[in-house]
């Protein structure tokens, strides 16, 4: 027993010389609008393996102990493509001044899985993680990101559905059309991802957020064209202020940018004018809430773990 306890003490003074010797790291703000920025960049991209794991682990706990796994991440889009083609296309009669409506539908349905699921799992990332965070020091920026990295695993594979459904309907897009698409993804990576840093940082004080937030993404949705086309849009406010108003929806012109891509069939129906003018200056704005928001966070999340 002697000896037992010689080699534990022994462990453990070996334990706590290697943690003197790490530096200290403040929890709080970086010093600087640009500096601080650019060290909170360099951490997360210096623990760029444990947001990969933390991408994994919150994939594999997603569909744990499931017997068709990933393909849940699939059932949400085609009950909610199902029920649309059914009641609007089909009872409504959506598809008669929609052409290839259930191509269309899922187009926009693609888009928006992607950003819902960025924002509304951002946003409890924090709070879902307080375990990891009252332990040891992280980067705290990284529990959003390994949602918005989930999400993009999840889209790709939504992608591959609806490049599948084209080429089923010898849609397939090609050219000049494929534009859009960069461009659009990049405004909703960016835009949810902004969100996504500010609400969560703003739900460790006030936990109400992330319901809020769900009750929002559900009216935003009916916001843009996703079960109605654009031309509806233009008919009842062309020429307005609620347009622009309407247009000044990032998720509009991403909808929009998206249906430019995939959907083929729609080559002949109305868009709004210079898309990929406003979508590139979505884009720069996106960027400049994207800073503003890390900025927030960072001035946050040095009383997280109290909170939490």
């Amino acid at each position: 027993m002697t000896n037992d306890n010689a080699v534990r003490e022994a462990g453990l003074a070996e334990r706590e010389s290697r943690l003197s010797a790490e530096p200290l790291r403040s929890a709080g703000p970086r010093a600087g609008f640009v500096t601080g920025t650019w060290h909170s960049v360099r951490d997360v991209f210096s623990h760029s393996e444990l947001l990969n794991l933390l991408v994994r682990r919150e994939l594999k706990a997603r569909y744990k102990d499931s017997v068709l796994g990933f393909f849940w991440s699939l059932a949400r889009p085609l009950a909610l493509l199902l029920t649309y083609y059914v009641a609007l296309g089909k009872f409504l009669e959506a598809e008669r001044s929609i052409p290839s409506f259930a191509i269309f539908v899922f187009t926009g349905l693609t888009a928006w899985q992607l950003f819902s699921d960025i924002v509304i799992n951002s946003t409890s990332s924090i709070v879902n993680n307080s375990g990891l965070i009252k332990k040891v020091y992280v980067p705290r920026e990284v529990f959003p990101l390994s949602s918005v990295g989930a999400a993009l695993f999840n889209f790709w594979i939504q992608i591959l559905i609806l490049l599948a459904a084209t080429a089923a309907a010898k849609q397939f897009p090609t050219g000049d059309r494929w534009v859009y698409f960069p461009l659009s993804l990049a405004v909703l990576v960016v835009f949810g991802t902004a969100l996504g840093l500010l609400l969560a940082a703003i739900n460790v004080y006030l936990r109400d957020v992330q319901y809020l937030t769900e009750i929002l993404i559900m009216i935003l949705f009916w916001l843009s064209p996703i079960v109605y086309s654009w031309e509806l849009v233009q008919r009842a406010l062309d020429g307005t202020f609620w347009e622009q108003l309407y247009l000044a929806n990032p998720m509009t012109l991403v909808v929009l940018g998206f249906q430019r891509t995939f959907w083929v069939a729609g080559d002949g129906q109305a868009y709004p004018d210079d898309l990929i003018a406003r979508l590139a200056i979505t884009l720069g704005v996106s960027f400049v809430l994207l800073w503003f928001s890390q900025r927030v966070f960072s001035r946050l999340q040095s009383n997280f773990a109290q909170e939490l």
